[in-house]
């Protein structure tokens, strides 16, 4: 009996001892960038409903179309009184990732492909329309914008792209035609100098985008990603003009992203355990 107790004791503090390494080789001391390029000019507590906000559009007068990624409902949020003015509902529970918003229709994606489409997206009965993006089923896709002097959207996966593992495509979906093209408008090479501090052992998590935005001035493409918080900013041809690296303590998740009519650049974030937030970003040269 007592070998026994002397084993399961033994046993005991083996297992432990591989657990405390196991935990010490994998935890990491947080370390915020060392070169900040970046200011937050202002931040807005977001109510508890948007805890898992995951997309952002500017549509007019300080106010935020915005969606979180559990019910099919798209909220308008006041900036200046710091509330939810309505709540529009166009589909039932999902995994909604971003929104973008033309005009009087807004544009909502799935994770899994399928693109929603509501016209007079303010009214008491808005109009709801589908597409089923099937060639994008399994990236987990979560970002989209409106490109609206091509009338179209930009698409961009978050996890393996459709065709090549090599990059991250950017796809288009014409507001005219209604279809995808399923070849990508642009590839951002995973394999850029500029990435290699940002390697992964599966190459197409080396980038993740959460979001995109078309600068309204420079119409540079503003590429977020939420898992390791950053921001990839690309000119129309999809070169590589400047990494912002952010740090996590205030950027906790960054999901979403839009502009202003001006170029004020705007940054959601979920919650993650605290608040979520809205952060006005300035950026440095």
């Amino acid at each position: 009996m007592k070998r026994l107790e002397i084993w399961i004791i033994g046993g005991v503090l083996i297992l432990s001892t591989l657990l405390i390494l196991a935990f010490r080789s994998h935890f990491v001391p947080y370390e915020p960038p060392k070169n900040i390029t970046y200011s937050i000019e202002k931040e807005w507590e977001l109510p508890d409903v948007l805890e898992e906000i995951s997309g952002i559009a500017w549509i007019e007068n300080n106010k935020m179309a915005t969606i979180e990624d559990e019910d099919g409902t798209i909220f308008i949020y006041d900036l200046k009184t710091h509330k939810i003015t309505d709540e529009i509902d166009f589909a039932g529970h999902g995994d909604y990732e971003d929104i973008a918003v033309n005009g009087n229709v807004a544009y909502v994606m799935r994770s899994d492909g399928k693109l929603y489409e509501i016209t007079d997206y303010r009214s008491k009965k808005p109009e709801v329309k589908s597409y089923e993006l099937t060639f994008l089923k399994k990236s987990n896709v979560e970002a989209i914008t409106v490109d609206a002097a091509n009338n179209r959207l930009l698409i961009v996966p978050k996890d393996r792209d459709p065709n090549d593992d090599a990059y991250k495509g950017v796809y288009t979906f014409s507001l005219e035609t209604k279809k995808a093209e399923k070849i990508p408008m642009l590839k951002i090479d995973l394999d850029l100098k500029a990435f290699k501090d940002f390697e992964r052992k599966k190459k197409y998590k080396t980038v993740r985008p959460s979001a995109i935005a078309i600068h309204p001035q420079s119409k540079d493409l503003y590429i977020l990603e939420g898992a390791n918080p950053k921001l990839l900013i690309f000119d129309a041809k999809g070169q590589l003009k400047k990494i912002h690296l952010f740090d996590k303590r205030k950027f906790l998740q960054p999901e979403g992203i839009t502009f202003s009519p001006d170029g004020t650049l705007y940054i959601s974030n979920e919650a993650n355990g605290e608040k979520p937030t809205l952060l006005e970003v300035k950026l440095k040269d």
